[in-house]
Order: structure tokens, then sequence, then C-alpha cells
């Protein structure tokens, strides 16, 4: 009945291949492997097994670049692909700081913030499905807020492993890009609501001119 929402992205979809209904490839097995690290990367920095956090981090954030090389190189771009991505995003984001506030790290608040955010984009994901709709479109202003909270986690793993001044500043800046990101993460959140409620108010409208029709 209802159309996915459109957006004007010719530039990617020239250079990306169409998207196909396959599982296994091995984009998506780098992917599945990608997402079971979240949760040791979690555990560890909770122990503040500190370095082997940041190994872990460090190989789990290279492989986000391989697949996508891969899946593109290869011609292996699937659905199933293009929503691990940013689950597995998503999952690194809450779980590492819940870890780092576990550990005393980042303040509870922040936490708070961010998951409170992803909960409702998860309830606005599943209200749109329910209403044929798909994903929205990413915005910019996401990929930012995204990128910097992907960014602050290793600084403040990084700036916990001493108390020198160095390390004191380095905390101070992974705090800040924290903030920062919390904030562009919460005004894409604000933003895909407000496209969520023009997609339903719009579909609501049409069925409403249907019914008038039908009475006629």
């Amino acid at each position: 009945m209802n159309q996915q929402p459109t957006h004007n992205n010719t530039e990617e979809e020239a250079f990306s291949p169409e998207p196909q209904n396959i599982i296994w490839t091995v984009p998506n097995a780098i992917s599945f492997l990608r997402i079971l690290s979240i949760p040791v990367i979690a555990v560890l920095i909770s122990k503040r097994y500190l370095v082997w956090s940041l190994i872990i981090l460090a190989i789990s954030s290279a492989s986000d670049g391989i697949d996508g090389y891969i899946a593109r190189r290869f011609n292996q771009v699937s659905r199933i692909g293009q929503i691990l991505d940013p689950i597995a995003d998503r999952l690194l984001i809450i779980c590492s700081m819940l870890a780092l506030g576990w550990a005393n790290i980042l303040p509870w608040w922040l936490l708070i913030a961010v998951g409170s955010r992803d909960l409702i984009m998860l309830i606005e994901v599943l209200i749109l499905s329910n209403n044929d709709y798909g994903p929205l479109p990413v915005h910019f202003v996401g990929k930012a807020g995204t990128a910097l909270l992907l960014m602050s986690v290793p600084v403040l793993i990084i700036a916990d492993l001493a108390t020198t001044p160095f390390f004191m500043v380095l905390h101070f800046i992974g705090v800040a890009g924290a903030i920062w990101g919390a904030a562009l993460y919460w005004t894409a959140g604000v933003i895909y609501i407000t496209q969520g409620t023009a997609l339903l108010q719009h579909d609501n409208s049409h069925t409403a001119e249907r019914r008038r029709a039908h009475v006629r």
C-alpha cells in the first residue's frame, strides 16, 4: 500500500551495486563476527582490561571498512548487510558506553541520553514498519553524531590508562566528544521523528480521502 521513503542518493547508487537478497556472503560473515565482538569489548572495558579492549576494538573497526570494500568490489552488497552495519554501530555505542559507565569512566547521564534516543528510534522503526514503511534515509547529522560517539570510545579508554595531565586532558576531550556526539545524535533523532510523523500523516490523509471517495 505504502511506498518506501525516497531520497536523493544518486551518487551513492552510481558507485554501489544494487543490494541483493543474499545472506551467506563474506561481508555478512565479517559483520556477524563484528557484532559478536561487541559484548567481548564491553566485558573487557568493564573489567578494565583496557589494552585488550583497544586491540579488539581496533580489529572490529577495521573490519567495518573491509566488509564494505569486499561487498562493493565483488558485487556482494546485500539487503541484510545494509541492516547489519547500522545495528553493529548502535550496539557498539550502547554496549561500550554501558561498560564505560560501569567502569566509572563515563557519566551515567550521558549513557541514559544516548540509550533513550535509540529506544525512541526503535519504537519509530516498529511503527513505520507496521505501516509498510522501510527504514528512513540516514541523515548526515546522524552520521556525524554516530562517528563522534564511536571515536570517543577509544579516546576514553586510552585516557584511562594513566593519570598524568596529558591523559586527564585526553579524558576531557573524550567526554566532550561524547557530549557533542550525543547532541548531534538527538538532533538527528528529532529529524527522523519529524520525517516519520510526516509519512504517517500523509498516509492517514490518503486513507481519509479514499474513505470519503468511497462514501460518495
